[in-house]
């Protein structure tokens, strides 16, 4: 075997000795308090059952999709999939790409121009900051959530005059590494006095907010403020893929200079079929999103009888996060928890700032009460 060149092999190393190297882990019959599966759509069987109904039904009996959108791979359950998100989430157009990566470093790497500027929140996911730093725009950040700081440099940036330079404003509704939420009201505001466009990624936010799951952005009704939508399907949906939503111009244009989805195999029939289901599903049944609503309100009503709630991040999300500082505490206080029988996952830096690091603790239309209390009364007694 070819040996790793020394440079990488110190990387490696370096990284092992902060123990903070990564690793995959393995299957486990814990329960579930770590996955994005946020409604359990994920193991559901009547979304499963449809799925070979609506590929015989759109005669797509296939395992690949054969090429890339724009050669062989366009199959007919994309145009009901994107038509379907369109009426779902209020969207004029929608385009479908494989992941959520995909998406935003599409989206990024080709959308702002040379000259133009980009105000992405500090926190911000690293595919949008990997989009960001393809793409030929100046970017700053804000800080977190922090309106007036955006306010300024929104300020800062017209006061230029910089009559061609487009301003792009960048959030997520749902911090993956902390659940909160921004003031998207006041977001849409700025933008609209600024002539900002707003861009925000709603990977946590779907099957979460809104009455069946249509994210933060409509359940604000803020739709018509939002020049683009990121959604994924991988969280709260269960499958896999995402999608942009925006204008008819915005999405011909992607398909015409987004390379991450021109360059690219479609995904599979059957990818795209589960999706569909899912969103049938979802149209018509609402009994998860309203089992993880309470249980979301059940958890926080908990922090409080327990006097933990200066020790988590405040959040409204299915995200929860306890801060414990330094990567081997919250190495060992996982492990505790995990021999009690609960999977969570320790959040390390550098993908938390140091000092920053926490216990990450997912909510679930399908955990129960008891499990929950015994989950902070572990957590409780560990700290």
């Amino acid at each position: 075997m070819v040996k790793l060149p020394n440079k990488l092999a110190k990387k490696l190393s370096d990284r092992t000795n902060a123990n903070a190297l990564r690793s995959l882990p393995n299957p486990n019959n814990l329960v579930d308090f770590s996955s994005n599966d946020y409604l359990g759509l994920s193991r559901n069987q009547s979304i499963l059952g449809q799925v070979p109904h609506l590929l015989e039904a759109h005669n797509t009996l296939q395992n690949g999709a054969t090429g890339s959108r724009l050669l062989s791979g366009n199959h007919a359950l994309y145009q009901t999939l994107e038509a379907t998100l369109c009426k779902f989430h209020k969207a004029q157009a929608a385009l479908v790409f494989n992941s959520g990566y995909d998406a935003n470093i599409g989206f990024f790497s080709s959308v702002p121009q040379r000259g133009d500027i980009v105000l992405f929140d500090e926190y911000i996911h690293a595919s949008i900051r990997d989009g960001i730093r393809m793409g030929n725009a100046k970017s700053y950040k804000f800080k977190h959530n922090n309106l007036k700081d955006l306010l300024a440099k929104c300020q800062d940036e017209r006061s230029r005059n910089l009559i061609d330079a487009q301003i792009y404003v960048v959030t997520e509704s749902v911090f993956s590494m902390d659940g909160d939420t921004p003031d998207l009201k006041e977001f849409a505001d700025i933008c609209a006095t600024f002539n900002c466009h707003l861009v925000v990624d709603e990977a946590h936010a779907i099957g979460v907010f809104g009455e069946h799951g249509e994210g933060v952005v409509q359940e604000l009704n803020l739709q018509d403020k939002v020049f683009a939508r990121l959604t994924t399907f991988g969280k709260g949906i269960g499958c896999h893929g995402a999608a942009i939503l925006g204008n008819e111009d915005l999405i011909s244009y992607l398909i015409n200079f987004a390379r991450s989805f021109i360059y690219t195999t479609g995904l599979p029939p059957h990818s795209v079929a589960s999706v569909l289901s899912t969103y049938n599903y979802l149209k018509n049944q609402v009994n998860e999103v309203e089992e993880l609503k309470h249980n979301i309100s059940y958890f926080n009503n908990k922090l409080l009888d327990l006097g933990l709630q200066t020790q988590f991040i405040s959040s409204n999300s299915a995200i929860h996060c306890c801060l414990v500082s330094g990567n081997d505490s919250v190495r060992e206080m996982a492990k505790v928890v995990q021999e009690k029988g609960f999977d969570v996952r320790p959040i390390l830096s550098p993908t938390v700032p140091e000092g920053q690091e926490r216990l990450r603790i997912c909510l679930h239309s399908f955990n129960t009460e008891k499990e929950m209390d015994n989950l902070l009364d572990i957590v409780s007694s560990t700290i």
